[in-house]
C-alpha cells in the first residue's frame, strides 16, 4: 500500500442513465395514445340510390322505443303503431306475405338505440326479405 491510505468507495448512484431511459419512455407513452384513438369511428358515406323503390314497407323507430309500420309509395297504407317488437314483426310478416316484392325501409331516429335498428334488420332478413335499407336524410 502506497502512502498508507486505504481505498475509498463511492457511495453515489449515477442517475444520468436512468434519466435518459425515463425520458425515452415518457416520449413513447406520449406519442402512442395520439396515434390510436378508439373514440373515432369512420362511418361510410351514404349516397342516394339510382332508382328508389316505388312501394316499400317503412318501419319507424323513435328514440323512446315507439314503433310504427306502414306502406309508402303508389299504394300507401296508413302507418300503424305497434306496442312492442313482437307485434311489429307480426305485422311485418303479414305485409311481406301480401306484398313479397316490397322492400323494407327502416327509419330509425338518430337518437334511437343502434342495437334496436340492427335487431330489426336481422329479423327482416330472417323472414326472407332480401331488400332491407336504412332511411337517411
Amino acid at each position: 500500500m502506497r502512502g498508507g491510505r486505504g481505498r475509498k468507495f463511492k457511495s453515489e448512484i449515477n442517475v444520468v442513465p436512468y434519466i435518459d431511459v425515463m425520458l425515452v419512455l415518457l416520449i413513447i407513452f406520449m406519442v402512442m395514445p395520439s396515434s390510436n384513438n378508439p373514440s373515432v369511428v369512420n362511418l361510410p358515406n351514404a349516397e342516394k340510390s339510382a332508382r328508389p323503390p316505388d312501394d316499400y314497407v317503412q318501419i319507424v323507430l323513435k328514440p323512446d322505443g315507439a314503433l310504427s309500420i306502414g306502406v309508402v309509395g303508389k299504394h300507401p297504407q296508413a302507418a300503424e303503431s305497434a306496442p312492442d317488437r313482437a307485434a311489429l314483426l307480426k305485422k311485418l310478416r303479414v305485409l311481406h306475405a301480401d306484398n313479397p316484392e316490397f322492400a323494407v325501409m327502416i327509419a330509425g331516429d338518430k337518437d334511437a338505440k343502434y342495437n334496436d335498428v340492427i335487431q330489426l334488420i336481422s329479423e327482416a332478413k330472417k323472414m326472407g326479405i332480401s331488400r332491407v335499407g336504412l332511411a337517411t336524410e
